[in-house]
């Protein structure tokens, strides 16, 4: 099966890199900051969207006043957000891989598969993880996109597309999507990769993942070589 493969896109936080839930409370401190209480189990679904959009669908549960939530709002909302996350990911001693992400990147690249990374974060706080990590650097990955860098972030498929054409690929069946979240999951399909594969390692455990009819889950990334294999 390997040699049919040729990218292989990973998600970040929850998937490759280790969430300790600071994404979560950084959401939520950015929303009390301004005027909203959300709850961290509303937000927690949200994992995997860029962020404005998550910031938009809070807005429209918590904000009763609709005409307040503009784009300006939103985006100073989501400045806040980002900043946070910065600080967190500039200084924090607990930025670190997931269990077997660094082995399955080498274990890829040894067949001459491309590794990409996506993220519904913005460039500005991937950059952070991306640099402290070297994976861009010591050449462990070939593309990262961020999701300011497309029309749309997932579930849309245009994160994907966009290493496709740079890895000059033409056919989505060459491409397998991993990801922890149902967005992940849908940005797979609505790419038409050959698998769109769920993790259990980062916002949702396993029962809450089978609704969205993953072609594969998982719980360990280093189980991808067996699908693979196949």
């Amino acid at each position: 099966m390997t040699h049919h493969i040729k990218l292989v896109v990973f998600d970040i936080a929850g998937t490759t890199v280790k969430d300790f839930g600071e994404i979560a409370i950084a959401f939520q401190t950015a929303m009390k900051e301004h005027g909203y209480d959300v709850p961290v189990e509303r937000i927690n679904p949200l994992m995997g969207y860029k962020k404005p959009e998550a910031i938009s669908i809070m807005l429209n549960e918590f904000e009763p006043d609709a005409a307040r939530v503009t784009e300006d709002y939103i985006n100073l909302i989501h400045d806040r957000f980002i900043a946070l996350m910065v600080e967190y990911y500039s200084n924090t001693n607990d930025l670190q891989a997931l269990p077997h992400a660094e082995e399955m990147f080498a274990w890829l690249k040894e067949r001459g598969i491309k590794i990409g990374l996506d993220t519904g974060f913005s460039s500005h706080i991937t950059g952070v993880i991306i640099t402290r990590l070297g994976w861009l650097r010591d050449n462990k990955v070939d593309y990262v996109v961020s999701s300011n860098e497309v029309p749309s972030g997932r579930p849309q498929p245009f994160m994907i597309q966009k290493m496709m054409q740079a890895a000059g690929i033409d056919d989505a069946r060459q491409v397998i999507k991993i990801g922890d979240t149902e967005v992940d999951i849908n940005e797979g399909k609505n790419a038409g990769c050959l698998y769109s594969i769920a993790v259990t390692t980062g916002a949702f455990i396993r029962e809450e993942l089978i609704p969205h009819n993953p072609d594969f889950i998982i719980d360990d990334l280093n189980e991808l070589i067996a699908i693979l294999e196949k």
